[in-house]
């Protein structure tokens, strides 16, 4: 990119408003253009500037994030990383705000933690640069603004037009990350009552978010969703979300149960929870009879697991480029020729009940 990629924080807090400013300042491609210390600041200010994307605070004065963010998706249709407690409740507003158009967001109380200072100034920065970096995101914006009223279908989205073979799949595994809360309520609701094989899905979290978007995805699905627990049997037509900062495996237990284990091993995967290690897992337990799926998000993750169930014959299905919201953990599955169907989002359902 040649000219700097333009960020308005919106935030009440002096503290963190210097403090985004400082680590986003910290690499050469950005610039912070303007602060602002109330919702309505910032939506008069993303009006005014148009600047790439804007950091927004949920709870200020005058105006409240997601009342700014519902006027800016309106009116400027703007990338937006929303900041936010790692509470309960914080995670509930955060997923309101994902809901309504916020691409992604960073948790507010580790920039005060200095010992890890330097991790989040790096997730943000890659954050910021890998959301900008995608091309025509404001028209994907819009298209995913949208989808709020009517999740429609696409002609152009189906790029390799074959399908898959329904050979007894007896379990999906699905990796998604940034993009992924507002894709996944659109599409889980799409997936047939009849679907009578687990899911589990890798969804890229903090802990507590994890369960208050499983409890909002139950709330829209024909299927139960759920967080998943630690040794809880795996059940047919249940779909699982890995919980935030924990790995989900399965394990046999016995000739005929299968369970889930929750556990923090291993330590140093770039992700917890990983796409590669619950699929890995899965594909250990079921072999070519895992569906794999990759969507939306950042890097690589399941990059290595959709390798290995290719090579035991197995299929999977990447997310096209043009309804991702970051089109990197998909491109790496058809940059490598291992996408069976790349599809966009709301085909991936259809295919589904198609097949299994």
């Amino acid at each position: 990119m040649n000219e700097k990629i333009s960020v308005l924080i919106v935030d009440d807090s002096a503290f963190m408003r210097k403090s985004l400013s400082i680590m986003l300042e910290s690499d050469s491609s950005i610039t912070v253009i303007s602060t602002a210390k109330n919702g309505q600041e910032g939506y008069d200010l993303a009006k005014k500037l148009r600047p790439d994307i804007i950091t927004l605070d949920i709870e200020m004065p005058v105006m409240d994030g997601l009342t700014a963010l519902k006027k800016i998706m309106a009116d400027c249709p703007t990338s937006v990383l929303m900041v936010s407690s790692l509470t309960t409740e914080g995670a509930q507003d955060t997923i309101k705000a994902l809901e309504l158009g916020a691409i992604d967001f960073i948790p507010k109380e580790l920039s005060y933690v200095s010992v890890n200072i330097s991790k989040i100034k790096d997730d943000l920065i890659q954050k910021v640069k890998e959301i900008v970096r995608q091309k025509s995101l404001k028209d994907r914006l819009i298209r995913l603004k949208s989808l709020n009223n009517n999740f429609t279908s696409d002609k152009r989205s189906l790029i390799i037009q074959k399908d898959l073979p329904v050979k007894g799949y007896k379990a999906i595994a699905l990796g998604i990350s940034t993009g992924g809360p507002l894709t996944l309520q659109k599409i889980l609701p799409l997936i047939s009552e009849k679907v009578n094989i687990p899911i589990l899905i890798v969804q890229h979290m903090p802990p507590k978010f994890t369960k208050s978007l499983a409890e909002r995805l139950n709330s829209l699905s024909k299927l139960e969703v759920k967080e998943a627990e630690n040794e809880e049997s795996l059940k047919s037509g249940v779909i699982y979300i890995a919980p935030g900062g924990f790995h989900m495996k399965l394990a046999k237990v016995g000739l005929h149960d299968i369970q889930i284990s929750i556990t923090r091993e291993p330590a140093d995967s770039l992700h917890r929870p990983s796409v590669d290690v619950m699929m890995n897992s899965v594909i250990d337990i079921f072999g070519k009879y895992t569906l794999g799926i990759i969507m939306t998000g950042m890097g690589k993750d399941g990059f290595e697991a959709i390798k290995k169930l290719k090579g035991l014959g197995g299929y999977c299905i990447a997310q096209n480029e043009e309804s991702c919201v970051v089109y990197g953990m998909p491109k790496a599955i058809v940059d490598a020729d291992l996408a069976d169907l790349v599809l966009s989002a709301e085909k991936i359902p259809e295919t589904i009940n198609r097949i299994i």
